[in-house]
């Protein structure tokens, strides 16, 4: 997949191979069933399971969330209110990195939209695409990220990152493609 990412990053078509359904299904299997055994199958424990299994696969997939259901004994709807409930959660899948562009006031005010749209440009990506095909990247706003007095704000991969700019946002991000496909 590593030689995907320069592909999809300058433009052209990446060819990937997914694993086979059954195999990916079983692996998953697993990883739930373990996620929950560890907390007792308490369906009080419902949060902090779905961030384990959101931890395990960067979002939370539709048969994840119906697995979890029927661990816990409890309705496929309940699992699937909470998990579209709070924010925290994705149930479309994310990139490897996260960038999180702040847009609240203090961001605002200072420009946060020309960082996002060099970022997104950079990136290939909009707002009702905002993750990378090679699911490299994911590029989201927020309302606030509590660091105001750094704005504008941008937080890769739970790093915050002060005074940014355009020129910045896309450097941050390159320096993560570099990384990725350096040897």
């Amino acid at each position: 997949m590593i030689s995907n990412l320069n592909h999809d990053l300058h433009g052209t078509a990446a060819v990937t191979t997914a694993p086979a359904p059954a195999a990916l299904a079983a692996g998953r299997a697993a990883a739930i069933t373990r996620i929950v055994e560890k907390h007792g199958r308490r369906s009080s424990r419902l949060v902090p399971i779905l961030q384990e299994v959101q931890e395990e696969f960067r979002y939370l997939p539709p048969d994840a969330l119906a697995l979890v259901a029927e661990k816990l004994n409890v309705a496929p709807a309940r699992v699937f209110g909470v998990a579209t409930f709070y924010a925290h959660f994705a149930i479309k899948p994310k990139g490897k990195h996260l960038v999180r562009l702040c847009d609240g006031t203090a961001c605002h005010v200072k420009d946060s939209i020309p960082i996002l749209d060099a970022i997104r440009r950079r990136l290939g990506v909009d707002a009702k695409h905002p993750t990378t095909p090679d699911l490299m990247f994911t590029v989201e706003t927020v309302a606030c990220l509590g660091a105001c007095g750094l704005a504008p704000v941008v937080v890769v991969d739970e790093q915050v990152h002060g005074a940014m700019t355009p020129d910045k946002g896309v450097t941050l991000v390159e320096s993560l493609i570099a990384k990725e496909v350096a040897p």
